[in-house]
């Protein structure tokens, strides 16, 4: 099973791409898209979604695992974000790949067991899980990492079996 983990921003969308084959995770590719500052939104989205499209025909995934939406305090962040989830979404869904989102404390919950967990601890127990020597440089590529490995390990996906709606949404 071939799995795009996604972490959606407008600045920076972090992904991951992992094998999980007989309970192995093997890492595909890894990186991000980058949009520069001071440009319109428009363009940013249009970035996004070019590039997000290069990587799922390159990789193939048949899977995508996106974070969902995490407000804070700030509106403008919230929404600038989540019009970035829409055009990952579209680029996706066109891509014919299955879609499941997830909060941050269902991905602390798989990867490191504790819901609750410090960013630090998921993105050390990242590190152990795909057999990496160093540490993940990109937050945002380490997130999406995270988020393919909920991913792999939830009943959600085809490789659990079966799907179960209260712990993801598909789309």
């Amino acid at each position: 099973m071939r799995i795009l983990g996604i972490d959606p921003g407008l600045a920076i969308v972090g992904y991951g791409v992992i094998d999980f084959e007989r309970g192995k995770f093997k890492t595909v590719a890894m990186g991000s898209i980058e949009t520069p500052a001071g440009i319109d939104t428009e363009e940013r989205l249009n970035i996004i979604y070019d590039d997000l499209c290069e990587v799922i025909n390159a990789y193939r995934p048949s899977e995508a695992a996106i974070e969902e939406l995490f407000y804070h305090t700030n509106q403008k962040t919230v929404i600038a974000v989540a019009e970035a989830r829409g055009v990952i979404l579209l680029a996706c869904r066109r891509a014919m790949m299955n879609i499941a989102e997830y909060t941050p404390l269902q991905v602390k919950q798989s990867v490191v067991g504790y819901g609750r967990a410090e960013k630090k601890q998921v993105m050390e127990m990242t590190r152990i899980m795909l057999g990496f020597e160093d540490k993940i440089k990109l937050d945002d590529t380490a997130d999406a990492l995270a988020i393919a490995i909920c991913h792999a390990h939830s009943s959600a996906s085809s490789v659990g079996g079966f799907y179960n709606q209260k712990k993801t949404k598909m789309l």
